[in-house]
């Protein structure tokens, strides 16, 4: 079957899809069918059945006979560490470590948070609480301690499980005193903290509350998997609101697993036994699905890499990490690759490795550009798949199915939309608007198993932001169209579409062009407040590693681009060249704080951003071209 009949089969009746794609899982107790409608807007998969995550990812391969095979790689290019674990291994340290969160009364239901780098034992610790029933929160080691602070407030957990420290390159980043200083400001206050001692800073432990991960551990009896419900919350996720607030994103247990099962082979397209990385981190949704739970549950060879992109040591350590481990299937964001270019143009460093092991490669966390997808196709020799989702929908709205079919690529297209996914383009009034015509992005409901079925504790807050806008449709919160091949692209977030002149343009699309300069490695794109056209684009460009051109001709010539390819109608005349832009520790660019810098209004120091200083950077760019105010 073509993807076309896939997505046909799945349309006619989407109850026999789910329920076959349900037979991959093992189950305490099977559903006795798939969605339950629990009314206004609100949906639920297998609901009745009974399950165990940990289970499915770490015994049940232990039991076909599969312990040998390796579960986890751990490479940390930064301590120049390498290891590789057993799925029998796994299980026996995650039973250990389920014992001892036992003894001290964590069970079915009760909150942990996890506050840890790029290691094994943060998997470790996910699986435990998964084993237990217990609902985990994962958040970004090193996030500053008020925000870790908020997120104990919300998720009230029982117990959290921090390491001592993080490592980037060339400095520590100090874990314990963020966690201490967010549980002083925190009105719940957990019963109980355990802490991981990395060699590299051992934290000093509270009496009474800390407890270190080794010597709590010693002479526990190992958990059993505790079968929970199918509707049974398995993690809690925090993603940025507008309101500043967070919101957690629930993703229930049987959805989780049987989605992300049928995605490895499907859109993946690998199959048990297999080495397969996502190079994010576990704080991020990527890092859940995708590093954390797919591969384990499928049966394959997961990596979890402590390093960057650049830097440890070079612009070649994915190439290093792909062709040592063997890897398949990679999967990392634009912005990763746009860093590797920028400091490699001419991908010198790609020629240094064996990568005949590696089928394919994954984009997804930021709008993949054209060039960026070119360029990678050209050094890499295999397909580059550029696709769509949300840290709400936990696993691609929009790809190119390989496992089922490899569909032609389209640059700048994340393809097309997934069986579970029915996207509709909508104008403001909820209306579909003609192929090619830029509009809302709205999903219609029910959404598919694996994707969130309402917020943490929050469900008026769940349908303000998501189901009022367009009733009986998700609405994404991104703009975009689809072609007349039903191929969909993603031009910007709702509020990155800017009007100029009463023109609806979107900033990707003019990025697209930037991009697309031979000088230029990134850039990105704003609306800046005008008192003619309303709003005007503001573009910022960071130059390839070795440019020596003068910047106001790099300008002239982008400026002559955009005019060139877009038109006149985008009124693009303002650019300049920085160093670097502000992003999120997953790599998107901060567009919003940029617009409110630039129009000098009020704004507050994002909780996700890698490197503040880059904002002072930015601001003097501003004014150098008379913004901020």
């Amino acid at each position: 079957m073509g993807y076309k009949d896939v997505y046909a089969a799945w349309k006619a009746d989407p109850e026999k899809f789910w329920m076959e794609a349900a037979e991959a899982i093992d189950w305490d107790e099977k559903p006795s069918k798939a969605l339950f409608d629990k009314g206004d807007n609100l949906y639920e998969w297998f609901a009745d059945a009974k399950c165990n995550t940990c289970w499915n990812a770490v015994d049940r391969h232990v039991e076909a006979g599969r312990g040998e095979q390796t579960a986890i790689i751990y490479d940390s290019p930064i301590t120049h560490t390498k290891r590789e674990i057993s799925y029998v291994e796994l299980r026996n340290r995650v039973a250990t470590l389920a014992g001892a969160l036992r003894a001290k009364g964590i069970g079915k239901g009760d909150r942990v948070i996890i506050y840890m780098p790029m290691i094994v034992e943060a998997l470790e610790a996910m699986l435990a609480c998964a084993r237990l029933g217990a609902v985990h929160s994962v958040v970004f080691g090193g996030f500053a301690a008020h925000e870790l602070a908020v997120r104990i407030d919300d998720a009230k957990p029982k117990a959290i499980i921090a390491a001592s420290c993080g490592l980037e390159p060339g400095r520590v980043v100090h874990y314990k005193p963020l966690l201490d200083n967010a549980i002083e400001q925190s009105s719940h206050k957990p019963e109980f903290c355990v802490i991981f001692q990395r060699e590299q800073e051992v934290a000093t432990l509270i009496e009474g509350r800390d407890v270190n991960w080794h010597g709590f551990q010693y002479g526990v009896e190992p958990a059993e998997c505790v079968p929970v419900e199918g509707n049974h919350p398995s993690y809690i996720l925090y993603t940025s609101g507008t309101t500043g607030q967070p919101k957690g994103v629930i993703r229930h247990t049987a959805g989780q697993l049987v989605a992300l099962n049928w995605t490895m082979k499907n859109i993946y397209n690998v199959d048990p036994g297999d080495v397969f990385w996502a190079a994010s981190d576990v704080g991020w949704v990527v890092g859940h699905s995708y590093i954390a739970y797919a591969p384990l549950i499928h049966g394959n060879t997961t990596i979890v890499f402590e390093g960057k992109p650049v830097g440890t040591p070079d612009a070649g350590t994915f190439w290093r990490v792909i062709s040592e481990h063997k890897v398949k299937s990679f999967f990392t964001a634009p912005t990763a690759f746009r860093a590797v270019k920028r400091e490699d143009p001419q991908g010198e460093f790609v020629k240094k490795y064996d990568l005949s092991c590696l089928k394919a490669v994954y984009l997804a966390g930021e709008r993949a550009d054209p060039d960026t997808i070119t360029w990678a196709q050209k050094q890499l020799n295999v397909p580059v798949i550029d696709h769509w989702w949300q840290t709400e929908t936990g696993w691609a709205i929009a790809a190119n199915p390989l496992g089922i079919e490899a569909l032609p690529v389209k640059l700048g297209s994340p393809s097309v939309p997934m069986p579970g996914y029915e996207v509709h383009i909508l104008d403001e009034g909820g209306h579909e608007v003609p192929p090619g015509t830029l509009g809302a992005i709205a999903i219609k409901l029910p959404l598919p198993p694996g994707t969130l079925p309402n917020l943490w504790n929050a469900e008026a807050r769940f349908k303000k932001s998501y189901l009022e806008h367009f009733p009986g449709y998700y609405e994404t919160g991104d703009a975009g169209m689809i072609d007349e091949d039903g191929y969909l692209y993603i031009m910007a977030r709702t509020d990155d579409v800017i009007n100029v002149a009463g023109h609806r343009l979107s900033t990707g699309a003019m990025e697209e062009v930037l991009a697309g300069h031979p000088d230029v490695a990134e850039c990105a794109v704003i609306g800046v407040s005008d008192t003619l056209k309303g709003q005007a684009p503001l573009g910022f460009l960071c130059l390839n590693a070795g440019c020596n051109r003068p910047h106001d001709e790099i300008v002239k010539d982008v400026v002559r681009d955009v005019r060139n390819q877009i038109g006149p109608v985008a009124a693009f005349k303002l650019a300049c060249v920085v160093d670097r832009l502000p992003k999120t520790r997953s790599g998107k660019i901060l567009r919003g704080t940029m617009v409110a810098i630039a129009d000098g209004a009020e704004w507050k120091m994002p909780a996700t951003i890698d490197d503040p200083a880059i904002l002072e950077e930015i601001t003097e760019a501003l004014k150098a071209l008379g913004f901020a105010k």
